[in-house]
């Protein structure tokens, strides 16, 4: 079968058809899901050390390796099934689980997400914990397994993780459109909770799941971060239409998904929050030794041109293809270091080539970006917009402001909202702005400083994971205020 994806038309589906999705969501009846064609990717990858003896108990219940529930390709017999799952108890089915039990006389938020699959991905849940306090009860839950953009990802337990953590049965994971959560996850959503958050798209299948399995008296809400406005074909719209009529209130991700959720059928009809990304301080902070460290073994002397960076994958919508150019433009003396990976990575290692001595492309793991980080004078964002795409947010940037590094960043969706006055936004595509405000940068240190310090005033007091979690609780006490009022 071939891979899934999501394409834009102009029909909508009619009322009766609009029903007939609900009932089959919520009675789990298999004819919900339909046939669209490709796929988009998924997330990152980590790993899973399980033990012994849930292993063996999950092998002879199920004929099966431990874990091992996807199929090779995204199957939507599976994903449909996936809708119904199953009703037997947590408890006898095995789930992954890690970290304290619950406290009943807290508020209990139960939070889901294919991305906590993923233990940094799971810092806003534990940051709802931290910051929650006395007041809130957080259970995290992800797929035991999910397939990410270079190969498995397996839930993974992190040391004193803040917050009960659960790796659940998942379905048809390669497709993020079509993956489905298994009865373990059903079983847990009746457990009595305050508040549901779902971190998927409402027009997912595992989106649809969450929102019809979630008891009536729970406040349920979910963050996008479609910051293009789509039209789905069936069964998608469906799914988001059901996600939609079930929530309370959702999450947007920023201003520009914002701006164009905020009218649309189902949106403008319930209360939304901005739901950001965060940045951990403590990880991402200004750090001399870590900057000359990563000079010295990247070859490049403290007394050298100012170093240019950029963090992200390499691919053509991120603007490397521009970047290469302008920079082959400059007139300043100059260094660049490019740090990530994807499809463009042999065409950047060419060009890097003709500028031996100036040009490093390296690869890291998540908890070492922050020094090669702090080894920038700035960084560049040339994101460009495509016609299904606009940058939703720019992670890279927010990092580089906790480290007190300049950005440039392009005009493309998101990236002007997060910036603000911290940075310099250059049009995307336009050469000659972006030569004028790199060159500025690279010749006036004071420029350099503060832009710096802007921008790490900006990330302590907007980015700052504390800050974050603490709208997300707000939020959520507003909903539970609205329904206790009917």
């Amino acid at each position: 079968m071939a891979p899934l994806a999501v394409r834009a038309l102009d029909a909508e589906p009619g009322a009766a058809r609009d029903l007939g999705i609900r009932q089959r969501i919520e009675s789990g009846t298999s004819s919900a899901i339909g046939t669209p064609s490709s796929a988009p990717a998924a997330s990152k990858s980590a790993t899973l050390a399980r033990n012994g003896a849930f292993e063996s108990r999950r092998r002879s219940s199920r004929g099966e390796s431990a874990l091992t529930v996807a199929s090779k390709r995204p199957d939507l017999r599976r994903a449909s099934a996936a809708i119904q799952g199953n009703s037997r108890p947590l408890a006898e089915v095995g789930a992954v689980a890690y970290g304290p039990r619950p406290v009943s006389a807290r508020r209990r938020l139960l939070t889901v997400g294919h991305s906590y699959v993923i233990g940094v991905n799971r810092r806003l849940a534990h940051e709802l914990s931290r910051v929650g306090g006395a007041a809130w009860e957080v259970t995290c839950v992800a797929p035991a397994k999910y397939r990410a953009d270079h190969g498995w990802a397996r839930f993974e337990a992190l040391p004193e993780e803040p917050v009960r953590s659960l790796g659940v049965r998942a379905y048809a994971t390669q497709s993020p459109h079509v993956f489905g959560y298994g009865g373990e996850l059903r079983s847990l959503l009746r457990q009595g909770w305050d508040a549901v958050f779902a971190w998927e798209e409402p027009y997912v299948v595992s989106g649809a799941q969450i929102a019809a399995w979630t008891p009536r008296r729970s406040v349920f809400s979910f963050l996008t971060f479609q910051n293009i406005r789509k039209r789905f074909p069936p069964p998608f719209s469906w799914l988001e239409r059901y996600t939609l009529g079930r929530s309370d209130g959702w999450f947007y991700s920023g201003h520009s998904v914002y701006e164009v959720q905020r009218d649309a059928p189902g949106y403008r009809d319930r209360p939304a929050r901005l739901g950001p990304l965060g940045v951990d301080l403590e990880l991402f902070k200004p750090d001399g030794d870590a900057r000359r460290r990563v000079r010295e073994t990247l070859g490049f002397s403290e007394d050298g041109p100012p170093v240019i960076g950029y963090v992200g994958r390499f691919v053509p919508e991120k603007g490397l293809h521009f970047l290469m150019r302008v920079l082959d433009r400059l007139r300043p003396a100059w260094r660049a270091l490019f740090l990530g990976g994807g499809v463009l990575e042999g065409e950047i290692r060419a060009w890097a080539e003709r500028h031996a001595g100036r040009v490093r492309v390296v690869s890291a793991p998540h908890d070492r970006v922050p020094e090669y980080v702090n080894a920038f004078d700035l960084m560049c964002a040339p994101s460009e917009t495509a016609r299904h795409w606009r940058e939703q947010f720019g992670r890279m940037l927010i990092e580089a402001f906790a480290c007190a590094i300049p950005v440039i960043g392009s005009d493309s969706g998101e990236i002007p909202y997060v910036i603000g006055d911290a940075g310099i936004v250059a049009r995307e595509g336009d050469e000659q702005a972006w030569i004028s405000a790199i060159e500025r940068l690279l010749s006036e240190a004071d420029a350099r400083r503060e832009f710096g310090a802007r921008g790490l005033e900006r990330a302590t007091k907007v980015y700052a994971w504390p800050q974050v979690a603490q709208g997300y609780l707000d939020f959520f006490e507003e909903l539970l205020a609205r329904k206790s009022r009917g």
